[in-house]
């Protein structure tokens, strides 16, 4: 099985919820006529330079598949400019994975989305202090659990299990 860093799961699930949020798209048929949605003309100069690679088909595309692009666009145009080279940058790495790999990921994001409120929010949580923890610190976990076998990386695993477990029957029976 493969295995990812927390970061390259993220990046991949970041770019699989971008990949998913347009669905509609597949269902173009460029040789449709136009469908009553907003002429490309209309559009704001912002909107056609942020949506500029469907201008081709635009005219074409369904009202649904319009709104969806121009909601995408406008939350583009929300983004910092940190935020958007972090999206570009999780698009490029998605991009630049094998189909077996996406196929993980999109498996580790449906196992992620199957799990419990809870569950979801204490993931998000370790992700968090593990995302604030200093640089070399990040670093030197990522090269510890790199050098680990398999079988103690499932060890590691148990461990924290049981220590979370343990935490949580704590903070429970203070309540």
């Amino acid at each position: 099985m493969l295995t990812f860093s927390r970061r390259q799961w993220l990046a991949a699930c970041a770019s699989l919820l971008t990949v998913v949020a347009m669905p509609a798209l597949a269902d173009a048929d460029p040789q449709r006529e136009p469908a009553g949605g907003i002429p490309w003309q209309q559009l704001s100069p912002e909107q056609q330079r942020v949506l500029g690679q469907f201008r081709g088909r635009w005219d074409q595309m369904q009202p649904v598949q319009q709104q969806a692009l121009l909601r995408g666009a406008q939350r583009w145009e929300s983004l910092s400019p940190e935020q958007r080279e972090r999206v570009e940058e999780r698009a490029e790495q998605w991009r630049n994975m094998s189909p077996e790999q996406r196929k993980e990921v999109r498996d580790r994001a449906e196992r992620f989305k199957d799990l419990p409120p809870e569950e979801q929010q204490r993931l998000r949580e370790e992700y968090r202090r593990y995302r604030d923890a200093p640089p070399e610190q990040r670093e030197k976990r990522r090269e510890q659990w790199q050098q680990m076998s398999p079988e103690e990386q499932e060890k590691t695993r148990e461990k924290a299990r049981e220590k979370r477990d343990k935490r949580d029957r704590e903070e429970s029976r203070d309540r």
